[in-house]
């Protein structure tokens, strides 16, 4: 029965259940990237070739919770609109296709091309459950469509059980390929280099640092620009560990990557609970921004979010750049600009006082909402999903002078334990004036882009479908909006 699921299921893509019906479930992200069907976690292979951007992903074939990890494919145009394509690499045996990089192999240094044809190859780890991970390789003569695995698999493997997530790419200055891994339990990234992409030799050691209090996974460095810097530009190291993700900015010089902020302090891309994974896309073009995709879930409760017939998202493409705020290096990430295409204005207000709460004339659970927000109580900010003595709220504390998001009065939370308890996220942040919130509320999922994106915070939540009031709050005092605009978003499925 098994081995018939899986020729079904790379015979035919995922599109013949129907993707119209499927994409209006309760809960259900209309803007966001879903599978059709089943369980999804790690972006994958994140590359960009001839024109298509195409996404990798985590995915179990065979049901809605985590297991016989496979890479699933779709393609975009523009990032926002994803195409379903039968699935790229299937698990085989024993062997599990875990998390990697595609890159597109333009001068054949793998020498996999033939007849002209340039070859995409995808470097992933091949997971034997509790013996083995090592490195594995594979390529595709046709964008990306059907894949044949190297027939001398695995091109790098160490005998360790835990030893996982290469991002492959290609670094010009010294003409080879380097290659980031992970040693989990040990809490350091590995750097190779390689001429071929087939045999690979060890150049450094980064780590352990920062928060080492679970697993390191999925590496990621990135070239990305400094903003304001004219054409300069730093190296960013992210990772993730336990349900949370760390970054680091410096230099690489091909070799070693050198750490440039605190030591003893630690940033994190995100700040909210659900957001995973994320990697940057290689080889976009010369003038497009760094932009990185993450997982949107929590391996504390991952299995169990009440969504069917699939679980798992992933982010709203983000652009990245750093910035240099009170001597240290601060990740800048914000919405792909390309989600304004989807906008259609619903609400507009400009500087209005209010006090305790001021709900809008609009409801909404698919909207994008910018605002500019002065505090002039104890506590104030933006709730979404209100309704029935339900809410999400986004707030600055003034007094104890910390952004927070409070998920702890939303409905539909004991599905899960941990869920119920992860209900509360905050950071300390001196603000002065107003606070732009940028807010991207779909259905289950929220991200919020905070002045400009130099600190964002994404979390699930699960509504009910009438709590879809959304209203600004300031508690012992008044506050006053500079402004507030509120689209809705059109579905892109």
């Amino acid at each position: 029965m098994k081995k018939n699921l899986v020729f079904f299921c790379l015979l035919f893509p995922i599109t013949i259940f129907g993707q119209g019906k499927l994409y209006t479930e309760h809960f259900r992200p209309g803007f966001h990237f879903s599978p059709a069907v089943n369980w999804c976690n790690d972006p994958n292979g994140l590359v960009y070739n001839n024109g298509i951007y195409h996404l990798f992903y985590q995915h179990n074939p065979f049901g809605n919770v985590w297991g016989h990890m496979t890479w699933a494919h779709a393609t975009s145009k523009d990032l926002i609109h994803w195409k379903h394509l039968p699935i790229a690499i299937a698990e085989e045996k024993d062997t599990m296709i875990f998390s990697g990089t595609c890159v597109v192999d333009k001068n054949n240094t793998s020498g996999f091309g033939k007849n002209g044809i340039v070859p995409m190859v995808a470097i992933y780890t091949g997971h034997i459950e509790n013996k083995n991970q090592s490195q594995h390789i594979a390529y595709s003569l046709d964008s990306g469509t059907t894949w044949t695995k190297y027939n001398k698999n695995p091109v790098l493997d160490l005998g360790k059980k835990d030893f996982r997530d290469p991002k492959v790419f290609w670094y010009a200055p010294k003409n080879y390929w380097v290659m980031a891994l992970m040693f989990p339990v040990e809490h350091f990234v590995q750097f190779y280099s390689s001429n071929n992409l087939k045999d690979w030799k060890h150049l450094s050691d980064f780590g352990p640092a920062g928060d080492t209090s679970g697993v390191w996974e999925c590496p990621d460095l990135t070239q990305v620009p400094i903003e304001g810097g004219k054409e300069k530009k730093k190296w960013l190291l992210q990772m993730s560990m336990n349900g949370t993700m760390q970054y680091f900015v410096g230099e690489f010089d091909g070799v070693t990557f050198k750490n440039e902020n605190p030591a003893d302090k630690i940033f994190r891309p995100d700040y909210g609970p659900d957001y995973y994974a994320a990697i940057a896309y290689n080889q976009l073009p010369t003038a497009h921004q760094p932009t990185a995709i993450g997982w949107i879930n929590n391996w504390n409760y991952a299995n169990d979010i009440p969504t069917t017939p699939w679980k798992g998202a992933m982010s709203l493409p983000r652009t990245l750049s750093v910035k240099k705020i009170n001597g240290e290096w601060i990740l800048i990430q914000k919405p792909v600009e390309k989600i304004t295409t989807q906008r259609k204005a619903i609400y507009k207000d400009l500087k209005v006082g209010f006090k305790n709460v001021m709900r809008l004339p609009i409801t909404s659970q698919q909207c994008e909402i910018d605002a500019s927000l002065e505090i002039g109580g104890s506590a104030g900010g933006l709730r979404i999903a209100a309704g029935h003595d339900h809410y999400l709220e986004i707030g600055y504390d003034t007094v104890k002078k910390v952004l927070y998001l409070d998920r702890s009065k939303t409905a539909n939370q004991s599905f899960n334990k941990n869920f119920e308890k992860m209900n509360r996220f905050e950071i300390p942040y001196l603000s002065k004036g107003y606070i732009r919130l940028h807010v991207f509320f779909d259905k289950s999922i929220l991200e919020v882009f905070v002045n400009n994106g130099d600190r964002v915070f994404t979390a699930q939540l699960f509504p009910d479908e009438k709590d879809n009031a959304i209203e600004f709050f300031s508690n012992n005092g008044s506050g006053s909006l500079g402004y507030c605009y509120v689209y809705e978003i059109k579905p892109a499925w």
